[in-house]
């Protein structure tokens, strides 16, 4: 297990989370912490505990035991009022248009953003007049992002929040919470997406069976877990015989897979060797070699 340096003031601690449901633990002895202005992913496979993790750091429900400290201190009714939650599924009501709703839960709040200002930041002019279940996907995540934005927090939860969104929604969200951490805002999130997370947080904490296996920035996860590349062929590439090569290899369908530490002199090599190298493709180490390779490659249902 990796952890990254301790920062200052953390925006939220972890320490020592148990949770148990009716005879099973949810989450087992969980510590991490926060740092102030970054973006934390909370990764693992289903049944990994993150959605329970996150619930608890949101203040929905209780821990068995541990606690979650807020800027160094137990949370109280304040810290409801410093964080916005972006839920994965949430009822609203169909009859509503988007702007009528954005106008009942900026009621709400004592201080509340500026509707222009989260209207313009989320793209939610051109339906402002559309109602709740009128709106595609996209157009919701964008929806619930400004709802989860209205009270001016300083904690951002945002639970898979690209889910069944199309690359350019997804794009689109992406820049968004870019920008939020710009203005320093603490970000934390759940993801399926490798990808995401690689583009978006500054550290990720990988769970499985409740624990944490691994914490730190995407980067160093890949350089402390994965060692070389990959350059991929197809087997017709080869004039030689398989067993020739000074690499490790294995072959996947028609498509052989060379392991090599040193791409510039795995290329070379295979040039001498007169290998075909038009239909070559590399793939260099990321986040989801990491995540495969400490949780399994097997389905979670």
């Amino acid at each position: 297990m990796t952890t990254p340096s301790a920062s200052l003031t953390p925006a939220l601690e972890v320490l020592r989370l148990e949770k148990n449901f009716a005879g099973t633990t949810a989450v087992r002895d969980l510590s991490f912490s926060v740092k102030t202005g970054i973006c934390l992913g909370l990764l693992g496979p289903n049944g990994a505990g993150k959605s329970t993790t996150m619930e608890i750091m949101e203040d929905i429900i209780l821990p068995s035991s541990g606690e979650v400290l807020y800027q160094g201190r137990p949370r109280d009714a304040f810290f409801r009022q410093e964080i916005g939650i972006q839920f994965q599924h949430t009822a609203l009501l169909n009859f509503l248009t988007v702007g009528e709703t954005l106008d009942s839960f900026h009621r709400l709040y004592p201080d509340p953003e500026a509707l222009s200002s989260l209207v313009e930041r989320c793209d939610l002019g051109p339906i402002l007049r559309q109602r709740n279940n009128q709106l595609s996907g996209g157009q919701l995540q964008r929806l619930m992002l400004a709802l989860a934005l209205i009270n001016k927090p300083r904690i951002v939860f945002l639970d898979e929040p690209s889910t069944g969104l199309d690359p350019q929604s997804r794009r689109n969200l992406w820049d968004i919470i870019l920008s939020l951490k710009e203005e320093g805002k603490t970000i934390i999130m759940t993801t399926h997406s490798m990808e995401e997370a690689e583009y978006l947080c500054d550290e990720v904490v990988i769970m499985d069976m409740g624990r944490l296996i691994a914490w730190d920035t995407p980067a160093r996860l890949i350089q402390s877990h994965c060692h070389g590349s990959s350059i991929l062929l197809p087997e017709s590439a080869f004039k030689m015989k398989l067993e020739q090569l000074p690499f490790s290899w294995k072959r996947r369908e028609t498509t052989i897979v060379i392991e090599t530490t040193n791409i510039h002199e795995g290329l070379n090599t295979l040039l001498d060797l007169d290998v075909n190298l038009s239909a070559m493709t590399i793939h260099s180490p990321n986040l989801e070699d990491v995540f495969l390779g400490l949780t399994g490659k097997a389905l979670r249902d």
